[in-house]
């Protein structure tokens, strides 16, 4: 895992070594191992090409040196990821003529490219992103994996094209654009993340999941390679939870197995749910040694879920340790979070996850988590819920609703949060609002209520919303898997932990995986209590029955009341200081009445709040342009 950095820039614009060092050096956290820069101009000699990269060492450490130079110094690459299928990919390429010198997935990634170019990325099986420059064409192919568990940042600074795996390094480039990308705004309010292409800067994009982009003559243009399987699979197939459970069983130890290679320490993040509690278990048949475990909780018992890690720690006998988040640590490690993520922090979350991470890079460097199985097997109470959404929509007359129905639900006490949030689903008929609303801060009618001036809603990329299907299970899996997920917790993913200079693997998020699980009927996958039925059935025999049949939690925070306590005024300082650039953004009234209604225990907007007030903290930290 790494970080990488570089440039393609027309003569007006050349750079020196000096800035290539300096900024792919603000990037060392993501690889504190070693260093590379590679420095020079295209054939014609219009463009200089610099590429830089920060390594951890995680495979072939003497050998896996970057950027890399093919044997005959055609190509170069700088890349961030692992390719899990490389030995396999190796083989084939060998048997067709071509010679290694090292024994890293990033010389097959180059061996690769040249035999199959562009088409090559469809082949890996892994998490990457990455700049593969052809020094006797001047061509260069920009990359990122399926799924966008690792992230590439794209910027056009007036003739300049630069990328990095991270956005400080963008704008910190001599004459970057800085500017505030308002469209981003009533995005981030509707969803709690930016969606892709966009970011909070109108010069900086992120290249999206699954697509690949190819820089010739100054020229760029991106394309995709890789749909999600639900895409690609109009029907599902297989409707035996026996069969299905021995399919994902086998399908799972596999995806597990091959996410373990590694010549460095290496450990898993372990909640107490389902999905790590898998990974864990499936860890363990895998190693004669005791997996390392590393969990995170809080002192106040109702939000914390240590008790549960550590029965499955004790069950598995792991190496076993733990994290305590108190409310000062919390709030001292969250500006950091805000700087790693180049963008608001979506959720309190983020934050014990950055400081689990820099507690475990003391004893590893990897580790493999659960994220993504809720995503591909059906784990939200949302995914049960939509379709129940649907069938109220034919029931109830929209004006009956609006007039009636949220009235009287709003005026619930906040204890009641989950039957708000299917009110407000309910009063979405639109099926692009109603995917964002779920996991929302606020609906896209009421975005006038709260700005102060007037922004855009509508997404940016209609893809996540693209898929036809009569299954409303399908069509949110669909949106999950490429917006909430790539944009989301895949961003908190990367970054949080790469703050804390370790690699997070992710088995669930496996595209033989995702193919399997997208052949499953519904049933299978929402059927039982809980969601993930099939999941549950595989793990069956595997997992205590505490843990098997523990109803969904989520990783909460207790922000909310934390902020009512001896931090309230920390935080209400980001919201209506004198410093204050969102009390500027926003309608004083509202903002105002929000506050009271969640600090008097009124209503409960801790999401709503948070939003805001990453908002603010994100405009201090990065003082983008023209707000």
């Amino acid at each position: 895992m790494c970080g990488i950095f570089g440039w393609a820039l027309d003569e007006r614009r050349r750079e020196s070594r000096d800035t290539l060092m300096r900024l792919t050096n603000m990037m060392s956290h993501r690889g504190p191992d070693g260093s590379g820069f590679w420095l020079g101009t295209t054939p014609d000699e219009r463009f200089q090409i610099g590429l830089g990269h920060r390594r951890l060492s995680i495979i072939d450490i003497a050998g896996g040196v970057q950027p890399m130079a093919s044997a005959d110094g055609r190509l170069l690459v700088t890349y961030n990821g692992e390719i899990y299928n490389y030995l396999e990919l190796r083989d084939e390429l060998q048997a067709m003529g071509h010679q290694f010198q090292t024994r890293s997935d990033t010389e097959v990634l180059i061996e690769a490219f040249r035999a199959w170019d562009t088409a090559a990325f469809s082949r890996l099986r892994g998490m990457f992103a990455f700049a593969i420059y052809d020094s006797a064409t001047g061509r260069m192919v920009l990359g990122r994996d399926p799924f966008g568990k690792k992230p590439l940042f794209l910027a056009n600074h007036g003739g300049a094209l630069v990328f990095a795996s991270e956005i400080p390094p963008l704008i910190a480039f001599p004459g970057a654009d800085r500017a505030f990308n308002y469209d981003a705004l009533g995005h981030y309010m509707l969803n709690r993340f930016v969606p892709g292409p966009l970011t909070f800067f109108t010069a900086v994009t992120k290249l999206q999941p699954g697509h690949f982009a190819v820089w010739e003559g100054g020229r760029l243009e991106a394309k995709r390679y890789f749909s999600p399987p639900l895409a690609r699979v109009p029907a599902p197939d297989i409707h035996s939870l026996d069969h299905a459970s021995e399919l994902l069983s086998a399908t799972f130890d596999e995806s597990v197995r091959i996410r373990m290679q590694s010549d460095v320490p290496y450990g898993a993040f372990l909640s107490g749910g389902i999905d790590s509690s898998a990974v864990v278990a499936t860890m363990s048949r895998h190693t004669s040694n005791p997996v390392r475990t590393f969990s995170v909780g809080f002192e106040e018992a109702q939000y914390s879920e240590l008790a549960h890690a550590r029965l499955v720690a004790e069950h598995f006998a792991t190496d076993h340790n733990e994290l305590v988040v108190t409310p000062g640590g919390f709030m001292d490690h969250w500006p950091l979070a805000v700087e790693h993520r180049g963008a608001p922090v979506s959720e309190p979350a983020d934050i014990p996850i950055l400081m689990l991470s820099r507690m475990a890079r003391d004893s590893v460097k990897m580790v493999l988590t659960g994220e993504g199985s809720d995503e591909f097997m059906g784990g939200y109470p949302k995914h049960r819920a939509d379709h129940l959404v649907a069938a109220y929509h034919r029931l109830m007359p929209s004006f009956l609703h609006s007039a009636v129905i949220a009235p009287l639900i709003q005026a619930l006490p906040y204890s009641m949060r989950r039957l708000k949030v299917l009110a407000a689903a309910a009063n979405e008929r639109n099926h692009e609002d109603r995917m964002r609303v779920w996991f929302g801060a606020i609906p896209a009618a009421r975005l006038p209520e709260f700005l102060a001036r007037k922004v855009g809603h509508r997404p940016p990329d209609r893809y996540p919303f693209s898929l036809e299907s009569r299954s409303d299970l399908r069509r949110i899996l669909f949106f999950d898997q490429t917006s909430w997920l790539p944009d989301n917790l895949l961003e908190r993913g990367d970054r949080m932990m790469m703050a804390g200079s370790i690699e997070g693997r992710m088995p669930f998020m496996d595209t033989e995986l995702a193919a399997l699980t997208a052949r499953f009927a519904d049933d299978l996958l929402i059927g039982g209590k809980g969601g993930k039925t099939v999941l549950r059935a595989a793990m069956a025999k595997v997992l205590p029955a505490q843990i098997l049949e523990r109803k969904k939690v989520g990783f909460q925070v207790p922000f909310g009341d934390w902020i009512r306590g001896s931090h309230s005024d920390q935080f209400l300082d980001l919201l209506t200081g004198p410093g204050s650039t969102v009390a500027k953004l926003c309608k004083a009234a509202t903002l105002q009445r929000v506050i009271s209604e969640h600090m008097n225990h009124r209503q409960n907007h801790q999401s709503l709040l948070w939003s805001f007030a990453n908002l603010e903290m994100f405009i201090r930290a990065f003082r983008p342009t023209g707000i």
